[in-house]
């Protein structure tokens, strides 16, 4: 017991820290500041080498209070802007372009029922909201040259707008472009995303945990491998005399690790094919000039609610548009289809999902983890978990609601039929998660969880269809082939795993294209012109690096016929993922090569270029939108993306006004976990802890990032000793 609570760090007092600094001349005007200064001098951050902060606080809140200053001193500008977003409020900065953005939000965010929520708050979680509202007040006040965009003053209230902590939440998978269609009654051209005419880097992420049988120590290993936009989390270690004692990946702006380990267990969400959204054709009529909607036998009154978006003029001015929003039982009507207005149905549960985010962190095993699930407030996030207790687990999201397994809900269901309705939500045992599986591993990559664990995976025909609707993707079988090529692992085999660098997409595809290439008569001229190409792809083992010329080739080549065909392009003759058009057909495959060879040759000079000369790590800006220029300083990147099959995702893209190819998607925050008495970590982030350019922490990890060299963690007191610490506000 005592080993095991080691890294438990004993709070001290610091009469040796430095004294706070002047506070601005105003501060008598901030009835709040005399709190917040108590509160700060409970509070101790120190940085490591790496710029990471590890916040010690006397209590939770006094943690949460440090932790989310420390998060505004590296990057205010992304934890605001998630805020903004969170509540609708995009446009009063960015302007009508965020329009629709905002109302997709105000369609199911509501700050009278977030204050509502507040109010009905267990005194713990109110105290940890007025803590974090505290601290980003603090960081203003005592940061007066930070100029909020839209947030001059935080409010409790306002961390229950942004709660689960996902790359894409649900809100998301609602179209901007048919909501406008529907609100404007104009015809808006949907974007190539929504068209599928352009390939798109998958959302989601990595995780696995090996069980004590399967490695060589005897302990429980968790890879930590979320897939994000460069710098969409915050690393940090944060601890409490009321037993918390956190340490992984944050997003902006939120108080509790989303991705990350305690002293005892940890935890890794991959984004999961769950049916959570679902659309309902309304049946509507206007009668007595009120709205009503079919519901079985009866007619319902269409709830309207009148919503009035603030946006900043071209001019700067502040101008506002209102629009009559509708509801039915189901939900918002977001878009029409076929003469039907469509409502969408998600989950909304503000307060049970920041509730489980916080909790699950101070969970000491799975039985532990597993009653702060049952507030079934995780709909989106399958998770990876290990435990100190040799326990581990593959858990599928918790929010599943019942539906009637008659109807197929990856399309718009009959709304007037009420046995499509929703009807509860499935209890944890209803769902096929994977408790300690005796083949001695568990993972997910973004797959359907019928593979989770092999062989002792939960069986497909034993659930509604409704349970996944993503399918298998390239990354499921190339994670069970590495998974169960080792028997037993170490950290280190673990991230050798999670790196390998097999292509398991172009293994299908290009095979294709070596076939299209042999069917061709023998004195055509296409045979003379891509001989070379097609012999450098005819001998690649498909694994990627840096030094790859086929691996070059196939990307730009793959890229090349998914502009023309769209995610189809991915298709072969027995694929993974069951796309629904027509495959390109041969002289497509070859003409896309063709395409590529031009390509390569006219912008680095010829199509023998490695990937590493053209696939680059590029961090020259600290803004959330990064630029990229061909000719500032950049490092090669050997990794490959996951739509093709790569486990360590790098994606990338010419950007404009590069013929280069820079990441901005992918492998971020990587950590590997051992679960040893005390756990031991290594990580690596992409770039570095901090959006600030003059900071030593700025791009400090991009040379470990793209060799895999993780860093050390530091997590006990022994290990930090020496290093700056302050208290906020110093």
């Amino acid at each position: 017991m005592i080993a095991r609570t080691a890294l438990l760090l004993t709070l001290i007092s610091a009469p040796a820290l430095i004294s706070f600094v002047a506070v601005p001349a105003s501060a008598a005007d901030t009835p709040d500041l005399a709190r917040w200064q108590a509160q700060a001098a409970r509070v101790r951050i120190t940085r490591d080498q790496w710029g990471i902060p590890h916040i010690k606080g006397q209590s939770d809140a006094d943690a949460v209070f440090g932790m989310i200053y420390a998060q505004a001193e590296d990057d205010f500008n992304r934890v605001e802007t998630n805020f903004i977003n969170a509540q609708g409020r995009l446009a009063e900065t960015e302007g009508e372009s965020a329009i629709w953005r905002d109302l997709r939000m105000k369609l199911f965010i509501k700050p009278a029922a977030l204050k509502a929520d507040y109010a009905a708050s267990p005194p713990w979680l109110k105290a940890l909201m007025t803590a974090w509202a505290d601290g980003l007040n603090y960081y203003l006040h005592t940061h007066p040259q930070v100029k909020p965009r839209v947030i001059t003053r935080f409010e409790p209230w306002m961390a229950l707008a942004f709660s689960e902590g996902s790359i894409g939440g649900d809100i998301e998978r609602v179209s901007l472009s048919q909501l406008e269609a529907f609100y404007t009654q104009k015809q808006v051209a949907l974007s190539d995303v929504e068209r599928g005419r352009v390939a798109v880097e998958p959302l989601g992420s990595n995780g696995m945990a090996i069980a004590p049988s399967h490695s060589v120590n005897g302990h429980a290993l968790l890879l930590i491998n979320p897939h994000t936009t460069f710098y969409f989390r915050s690393e940090a270690q944060v601890t409490s005399g009321e037993g918390l004692n956190a340490y992984g990946a944050s997003t902006w702006g939120q108080f509790f690790v989303y991705q990350g380990f305690n002293a005892n267990i940890g935890w890794m969400h991959t984004t999961s094919g769950v049916d959570v959204v679902d659309e309902f054709a309304e049946t509507t009529r206007t009668r007595g000039g009120k709205l009503e909607y079919l519901y079985g036998k009866s007619w319902r009154p269409v709830t309207v609610t009148p919503v009035s978006i603030p946006y900043r003029g071209a001019d700067g001015s502040m101008q506002s548009r209102s629009f009559p929003t509708y509801t039915t039982v189901h939900g918002p009507i977001v878009r029409s289809a076929n003469g039907k207005w469509i409502s969408v149905a998600l989950m909304n549960k503000p307060l049970a999902a920041l509730q489980q985010s916080f909790l699950r962190t101070k969970a000491s095993d799975l039985a532990s983890y597993l009653k702060v699930a049952e507030f079934k407030a995780n709909s989106s996030n399958a998770t990876l978990f290990a435990s100190s207790k040799g326990e581990i687990a593959y858990l599928h999201p918790q929010f599943v609601p019942r539906r009637d397994n008659r109807f197929d809900y990856t399309k718009p269901v009959d709304g007037s039929d009420p046995a499509t309705a929703w009807s509860g939500e499935h209890a944890l045992s209803e769902l096929p998660s994977v408790l300690n599986p005796k083949n001695g591993w568990v993972m997910n990559v973004n797959n359907w969880p019928w593979t989770a664990a092999g062989a002792d995976s939960a069986r497909q025909a034993d659930y509604p269809r409704y349970m996944d609707s993503a399918g298998e993707n390239p990354r499921g079988p190339h994670a069970v082939r590495v998974l169960t090529a080792t028997p037993k692992f170490t950290a280190d085999s673990l991230l050798e795993a999670a790196y390998d660098p097999y292509m398991t997409g172009f293994a299908d595809l290009v095979p294709t294209l070596l076939a299209a290439f042999d069917r061709l008569p023998a004195g055509d001229a296409q045979r003379a012109a891509l001989q070379g190409p097609i012999d450098a792809l005819r001998g690649w083992d498909f694994r990627t690096g840096e030094a790859s010329i086929p691996m070059a080739l196939a990307s730009l080549w793959g890229d090349t016929l998914a502009r023309k065909f769209g995610e189809q392009a991915k298709q072969d003759d027995e694929a993974l993922v069951p796309w629904l058009v027509a495959k390109p057909k041969d002289a497509d495959r070859l003409g896309a090569l063709a395409d590529t060879v031009a390509a390569m040759t006219r912008d680095f000079g010829s199509w023998q270029t490695s990937w590493g000369d053209i696939n680059r790590f590029q961090r020259v800006s600290g803004a959330i939108v990064q630029p990229y220029d061909d000719k500032a300083p950049s490092l090669p990147i050997g990794l490959g993306s996951a739509q093709w099959g790569a486990l360590a995702s790098y994606g990338s893209k010419p950007w404009p006004g590069t013929k280069r190819w820079y990441g901005n998607y992918g492998n971020s925050f990587v950590a590997v976990v051992d679960f040893g008495a005390t756990p031991q970590a290594r990580a690596v982030h992409a770039g570095g802890q901090t959006s600030n350019m003059a900071s030593p922490h700025f791009a400090d990890q991009a040379d470990r990032y793209r060799s895999h060299d993780f860093r050390r963690v530091l997590l006990t007191e022994a290990q930090l000793t020496g290093l700056k610490a302050y208290h906020p506000g110093e």
